[in-house]
């Protein structure tokens, strides 16, 4: 079975104080979803202000350090992509270094042979095959052997993939308001409009 994940790279955080923020997992990887803790949503906020150079403190006034960041670069950046698992062997595809989550929507364009930025360090190969296309990742945990770095996804199933990428997504999204609500109540509303608009959370997907 292939699953496909939206992550974040959460290495920056180590050592963040101003919000909690949850323990990193050992392959430094968070995937965002409506099951998130408060602690690990503080995590993925941490990771996307950490990654703008946003200040986070005072708490008080994020709707108002956001904006200055905004005013600037327009938009929000985050570290990550989406990974690619099959369950049934164990394989995974990370994003490579310098991929971000703001270009999970590239995706759509896989079955048109387009080519999409899957980041490099390691840098994924990507083959069409009859009827799926095959990810093979060049580098990986020394831990894994080579064939735990090439996973094939058929095209007919990444429409639903996709989809359900971003129900996931609308999951986070959903909790980031009453997380923002304890940690910094004026800036709630803002954050989540910014995160939707940035990340293009909501919208068709339109594929075609």
């Amino acid at each position: 079975m292939i699953r496909i994940d939206a992550v974040l790279e959460t290495g920056a955080t180590v050592g963040f104080t101003a919000w909690p923020v949850a323990e990193p997992a050992g392959d430094g990887i968070l995937a965002l979803s409506g099951r998130m803790s408060p602690a690990e949503v503080g995590t993925a906020m941490a990771v996307i202000f950490g990654y703008g150079d946003i200040p986070t403190t005072p708490t008080g006034e994020l709707h108002q350090l956001l904006d200055r960041h905004l005013a600037d670069a327009e938009t929000l950046l985050a570290p990550g992509g989406l990974r690619v698992r099959d369950t049934a062997t164990g394989a995974r595809i990370l994003p490579g270094c310098c991929c971000g989550l703001e270009n999970w929507r590239e995706w759509r364009d896989v079955p048109h042979e387009k080519g999409i930025w899957l980041g490099h360090d390691p840098h994924t190969e990507v083959e069409h095959v009859a009827g799926a296309v095959r990810l093979r990742q060049g580098a990986g945990p020394p831990s894994l052997p080579s064939s735990q770095h090439e996973v094939e996804i058929r095209l007919d199933d990444l429409p639903d993939l996709l989809t359900t990428v971003q129900r996931r997504l609308q999951g986070f999204l959903g909790l980031v308001r009453p997380w923002a609500s304890e940690i910094s109540p004026r800036a709630a509303d803002r954050l989540v409009a910014v995160l939707d608009e940035s990340f293009e959370i909501n919208g068709s997907l339109a594929f075609g």
